[in-house]
């Protein structure tokens, strides 16, 4: 879906037909009682894209305050959302950057086990 500046907020990012191209993959991992838990992948890298795509589809980031509806039952500061890893090409060498980062223990609490 493509993604633009809102015309309603603009501060807000949102899904547009006059938007720039943005894909973005997710496969569900686990499903809870009132959330669910995904992986997620991009090949484009708009603003927001994840989590601007998440709530168009209606099932948006658990604490984003910004695109969701506000539920927000484990009473976490901040987005339930974490870049486990990142691969990109160095803009300078071109050397493939790969940055791994474990899973936060707050989502582990919230999720219950580890992952």
């Amino acid at each position: 879906m493509p993604i633009g500046r809102s015309q309603k907020d603009r501060i807000k990012m949102a899904v547009t037909k006059n938007g720039k191209e943005a894909i973005t993959h997710f496969k569900v991992l686990k499903r809870y009682d009132g959330f669910t838990l995904l992986e997620v992948k991009i090949d484009t890298g708009r603003t927001h894209q994840i989590r601007v795509h998440l709530a168009e589809i209606g099932y948006p980031v658990l604490g984003d305050y910004v695109y969701s509806n506000g539920k927000n039952p484990f009473g976490i500061v901040g987005q339930c959302l974490h870049a486990q890893k990142l691969e990109f090409n160095h803009p300078i060498t071109g050397k493939k950057m790969i940055l791994e980062a474990p899973i936060p223990k707050y989502i582990k609490d919230i999720i219950g086990e580890d992952i």
